[in-house]
């Protein structure tokens, strides 16, 4: 073995005191990564991936919903109903038809990054 390297990589210890600091200071809570361990979750359905994919295209209605995924409207609509609790997706009523759209541009961006992920060659 040559002198001075250790044959146990267990038993080797290196820590850059400022990089180790900077990242503890800038790594976030507990709180904050339990809620994007849940929204990654609820993303974690296929259904609900095609379901937000779906609404990054067009603000859509249930019916339109469930005719594009083919699906019943309850089984969308149970499935909006998640994505609501999570803040993903939002609603409108017009009238008596209720239309559905992302919530915001982060979520327009989350998924979009992730399929450019998924379809990578």
């Amino acid at each position: 073995m040559a002198r001075g390297l250790v044959s146990d990589v267990s038993q080797v210890s290196y820590v850059n005191p400022p990089v180790a600091e900077a990242v503890r200071r800038a790594l976030i809570g507990a709180e904050t990564a339990s809620r994007v361990a849940e929204t990654f979750h609820v993303l974690g359905d296929p259904t609900r991936i095609r379901i937000v994919h779906a609404l990054s295209l067009a603000e859509l209605c249930t019916y339109d919903l469930a005719t594009i995924l083919g699906m019943s409207e309850s089984a969308v609509s149970h499935q909006l109903r998640v994505l609501r609790m999570l803040k993903l997706v939002k609603h409108r009523r017009d009238g008596r038809v209720v239309y559905y759209s992302l919530d915001d541009e982060h979520i327009r961006h989350l998924i979009g990054e992730s399929l450019r992920h998924a379809t990578e060659g």
